[in-house]
C-alpha cells in the first residue's frame, strides 16, 4: 500500500473515531435537538428507540414531504429522509402538516393533514399512510382522505390518534379554534359512530386553537392543546384533566410558552412517557430569537413534571435540553 493512501486511511479513521466519540459523549441533547426548520413534532417510542416525526417547516407549496428522526437516548439523533412524500399520495399537493403515528398489528400508520382545505368543495383533509417500518417508506393507505369535510367548524388538520384503555382508537383533531373527536374503525379505514349515532363530537375547551394531544396518567385523562397564533410569540400550550375520554375538559392553565431570553412561539407539542416509568418529556417547536420568518421553527425537548396533585408544572424551556435516557 502506498504511503499517501495509508495516511489518508489513518486520517479518515481518526476523524471518524473522533466524531463518534464526540457524538456519544454529549451530556445533553441541546435545543434544537436536530438541525433544520421543523415544527409540529409527533414524538413516540418504538421498541428501544425514540422517534420524532415533524412538519417540514417551509412555505405551503414546499411542504410536500416528511422526514423523521430516531434516537436511542434522546441526545443523539439520526435523520431518515423522505419517510413520506406527496409522490406517494396522489391527492396531496401542498401543506402536508403535523403527523401522528401509531403501530398496530405489525404495521405503522402515519396520519397527516394535507392541502389546507378551506371549504367542503376542496380536495384534502386528513390522510393515512402505512409502512412496515417506522422509517418508511410510507404509502397512501386509502387513496383518499380519511376526513375530508369540515365538521363542527373544525378544519381537518392537526390530528392526534389515541388508544383508550378498552382498545378503541380515537382521532382527535381540528384547527380554526374547534376540536373534534371521532372513533376510528379497527383497521383505520374510516370513522364509526358513537353509541348515540354521532360521528364527530366537539370537545373544544376554552382557548383551544389547534394541536390536540391526549395521554393517561394515574387513571386521569390529560388533554392538551395550543393557543395563540402560530406565527407569533404568544403561541403556547394549555391543558385540562378529565376522568374519561369524554371529559368534561375544563382548562386548568398554560404550561409551555415563550421565554424572551431563550425563544418565542413555543407550542404545538407532543408528549413522551418513558415506558413503565413516571418520567415525561415534552417535544415542541419554537422560534429562535434571531428569526422573524414564520416558518423558521425548530424542534426542541424539555422535561415535563407533575406536582403532588397531578397538575402539570410549568415547563421551563431551555437551550441545554435533556440528559441521555436510554430505553431498556
Amino acid at each position: 500500500m502506498k504511503k499517501h493512501t495509508l495516511l489518508i486511511l489513518i486520517t479518515t479513521f481518526c476523524i471518524t473515531a473522533s466524531f463518534a466519540q464526540k457524538s456519544n459523549s454529549k451530556k445533553t441533547s441541546g435545543n434544537p435537538i436536530f438541525d433544520g426548520w421543523y415544527a409540529d413534532p409527533e414524538a413516540t417510542v418504538f421498541g428501544k428507540e425514540y422517534w420524532v416525526y415533524p412538519t417540514y417547516s417551509a412555505p405551503y407549496n414546499q411542504q410536500v414531504h416528511f422526514d423523521a428522526f430516531s434516537s436511542p437516548d434522546l441526545v443523539n439523533w439520526t435523520k431518515h429522509n423522505d419517510v413520506l412524500d406527496s409522490a406517494n399520495v396522489k391527492w396531496a399537493k401542498r401543506a402536508m402538516w403535523a403527523p401522528a403515528i401509531v403501530k398496530k398489528d405489525g404495521k405503522y400508520y402515519f396520519f397527516f393533514g394535507a392541502n389546507d382545505i378551506q371549504n367542503n368543495d376542496a380536495v384534502g383533509g386528513i390522510g393515512v399512510a402505512v409502512a412496515d417500518k417506522p422509517e418508511g417508506p410510507f404509502k397512501d393507505y386509502l387513496g383518499k382522505p380519511l376526513i375530508d369535510k369540515i365538521y363542527n367548524g373544525a378544519q381537518p388538520i392537526d390530528q392526534f390518534v389515541f388508544k383508550d384503555t378498552d382498545g378503541q382508537y380515537y382521532i382527535i383533531y381540528g384547527g380554526w379554534g374547534h376540536c373534534n373527536i371521532a372513533r376510528l374503525k379497527s383497521d383505520f379505514t374510516g370513522i364509526v359512530p358513537f353509541k348515540d349515532g354521532t360521528m364527530y363530537r366537539s370537545i373544544t375547551p376554552e382557548g383551544y386553537v389547534e394541536g390536540p394531544v391526549m395521554f393517561i396518567r394515574k387513571g386521569k385523562y390529560y388533554f392538551m392543546w395550543s393557543e395563540g397564533g402560530w406565527t407569533g410569540p404568544d403561541y403556547r400550550v394549555a391543558y385540562a384533566i378529565g376522568d374519561n375520554i369524554n371529559g368534561p375538559f375544563k382548562k386548568i392553565g398554560t404550561i409551555l410558552k415563550q421565554d424572551p431570553t431563550v425563544a418565542t412561539g413555543a407550542g404545538h407539542h407532543s408528549v413522551i412517557q418513558v415506558p413503565g416509568k413516571d418520567e415525561w418529556y415534552i417535544v415542541y417547536h419554537r422560534r429562535p430569537l434571531t428569526e422573524t420568518d414564520a416558518n423558521h421553527r425548530v424542534t426542541c425537548i424539555d422535561k415535563m413534571t407533575f406536582d403532588a396533585n397531578g397538575l402539570i408544572n410549568p415547563v421551563k424551556i431551555t437551550n441545554k435540553g435533556v440528559a441521555p435516557k436510554k430505553l431498556k
